[in-house]
């Protein structure tokens, strides 16, 4: 009666189990009654699914502790998002070890400290060694726990905005702590004192320390060898002019002023210590040896990827998104890029592309789980263009090789497809669209994007539009990437695709030279490329560069959220790539 019982309460539980799932979602208004008849905890049925990958309970306010098990119970899980509940004032019993965790959103709870034992795992060994994201943004922090470096030496993404921090420990700025940690986000603290061991870190990209008590900063940061995006807005500094600088210059101008000891204008007037500045001159030098980058002298000139970003003010006509509130609390994060000058007529290039998005897919976005990339045809893209969220019922779409239909009628189809092809099959896992269709459980409302028509172009992590669909002659791109964890592994993800389109281009275009790709291919689709035996400007094609054009998505009062690419973006230490900025 007792098992009959906890299947009837937990239905969702029991399908995860017979269908030997590894993604589990958990939200809605039922689960509250549930969890709060559990006494505020999750069942412990949940922790004997050990093949789970990604986890999600998210909008339950009588959640206020996970409950015992997790720990031994996932020992493979790679995401968990408990974001929106009431976990707090700790964690107990402590979340680790968990030892293939990456993605872990704790943001938007009631979490007050985090102790050894109430907090994320022990320090020795490290109880998260993998851990690359995480997000407590939206708790009550009043301190971080000391020996959170040594729990998850490998972080590379940290999120604290909206807590009440008033310092940073200092364990956290030792030297070798957190050699990867790229993005630092404390806005909307109580944060008094920046230390200058803030330089230890040595693989910053971007600070946010807006809103905060700060009166100070430190000059140590213009040390920091990465860093390209800093905001201190908010923050009533005792250097006026600095306090000026940070609400209205680039990063450069005022890392630039801290390295001249805040004195004279950083353009010049002020004078450095020179044997500060030769020092650094040499370390840099020894950086780039150590990294090979003395041979790049060496890379042949014709090897090269070229990569121009053209700046939302160079372009007339940009390509902007605007976000709106609705898609907070389904799939926040987006990043888009537009890039021109691909060649996917000749030979088997369009296959390739598609190919390497799927890895993408595979790989960096953790099946889809930590991010999704959809790529569109920018000749069929009309802007300015709408990420939001609709209810089912009212998002319609025309999905690639399907005829327009309702979203709820979309994933009803895709899942009776998929019971199907697993009962052909006789297999307990299926490919294709239908292993992401778990992300959708229970969202009262789906992301999606339209165009100026109002037509839906994309409806993220399912399917992007016919619409917009990349053909043999699309040249000029239009990406998009997003995310419900984190902008940052967005900025990856698109990072990394625009590489692998800049290396196929290349491998195309070189292949298209050497008259390596046979004539049906070449002639599969006509079009604007001419034969390669008679282009006067084959050379020159072969080594202009992939345009990647900015693209700014903005909030609904046209405020500036994210653009891409941003200095900080494609970053690439790799000798034989160039990007011209």
């Amino acid at each position: 009666m007792a098992a009959a019982a906890v299947s009837e309460a937990w239905p969702e539980l029991e399908l995860a189990e017979r269908q030997r799932r590894r993604e589990l979602l958990l939200t809605g208004p039922a689960l509250e009654e549930r969890v709060r008849a559990a006494g505020g905890r999750l069942p412990p049925r949940l922790f004997t699914l050990s093949l789970l990958h990604y986890l999600e309970v998210s909008g339950c306010g009588s959640l206020r502790e996970p409950g015992p098990g997790l720990a031994q119970g996932l020992p493979q899980l790679q995401s968990l998002v408990l974001r929106r509940n009431a976990l707090g004032p700790g964690l107990s019993p402590e979340l680790g070890p968990l030892p293939a965790l990456r993605v872990l959103d704790l943001s938007g709870n009631a979490l007050e400290a985090l102790p050894p034992g109430q907090g994320l795992g022990p320090a020795e060994p490290p109880g998260l060694p993998q851990l690359q994201s995480l997000n407590l943004s939206g708790n009550r922090l009043r301190e971080l726990p000391a020996d959170l470096a040594r729990c998850a030496p490998r972080l590379q993404t940290l999120n604290l905005t909206g807590n009440c921090l008033d310092a940073f420990p200092a364990e956290l700025f030792r030297p070798g702590a957190l050699p990867l940690l790229s993005e630092l986000a404390a806005a909307d603290n109580c944060l008094r004192e920046l230390s200058p061991d803030i330089a230890h870190l040595a693989s910053l990209k971007t600070l946010d320390l807006s809103n905060n008590q700060l009166s100070e900063i430190p000059p140590e940061l213009a040390d920091c060898p990465k860093l390209k995006e800093v905001n201190f807005r908010g923050n009533k500094l005792k250097d006026r002019r600095l306090e000026k600088m940070v609400g209205s210059c680039q990063t450069k101008s005022i890392l630039d002023y801290l390295r001249a000891g805040g004195r004279g204008c950083c353009r010049g007037k002020g004078k450095a210590d020179p044997e500060r500045e030769e020092s650094r001159r040499k370390r840099k030098e020894r950086k780039k040896r150590e990294g090979g980058e003395g041979e790049e002298e060496e890379v042949d000139e014709a090897s090269r990827l070229l990569l121009r970003v053209l700046h939302v003010s160079e372009n007339p006509a940009p390509l902007v998104v605007t976000a709106s509130p609705e898609v907070r609390d389904v799939r926040p994060y987006i990043v888009g890029a537009v890039v021109r000058g691909m060649d996917l007529q000749t030979g088997n290039a369009l296959k390739r592309f598609l190919t390497s998005q799927m890895k993408l897919h595979e790989d960096l976005c953790e099946k889809r789980t930590a991010a999704t990339i959809a790529t569109h045809d920018l000749s069929a893209v009309r802007g300015p263009l709408l990420y939001t969220a609709r209810p089912p019922q009212d998002l319609k779409i025309v999905p690639l090789g399907r005829k327009e239909v309702k979203a709820k009628d979309l994933v009803r189809q895709l899942q009776l497809e998929a019971e199907e092809h697993r009962k052909q099959r006789k297999r307990q896992t299926v490919s294709g669209l239908h292993r992401y269709l778990h992300l959708l459980d229970g969202k009262e409302q789906y992301p999606c994007l339209l165009d100026a028509d109002g037509d839906v172009i994309s409806f993220p992590p399912v399917t992007n539009s016919e619409k917009t669909k990349i053909k043999k002659t699309t040249s000029a791109l239009f990406l998009e990437v997003t995310s419900a964890t984190s902008l940052q592994i967005c900025k990856d993800v698109m990072d990394a695709l625009v590489l692998k389109m800049a290396e196929i281009n290349k491998y195309t275009l070189g292949n298209k030279e050497e008259g390596s790709v046979s004539d049906t291919e070449a002639d599969a689709t006509p079009g604007r490329l001419s034969d390669p035996g008679t282009d006067s400007s084959a050379e020159k094609d072969r080594s202009a560069p992939l345009v990647v054009e900015q693209v700014r998505v903005v909030d609904e009062e046209g405020h500036l959220k994210v653009v891409y690419p941003s200095k900080t973006d494609l970053d690439i230490a790799a000798s034989h790539v160039t990007v011209l900025r």
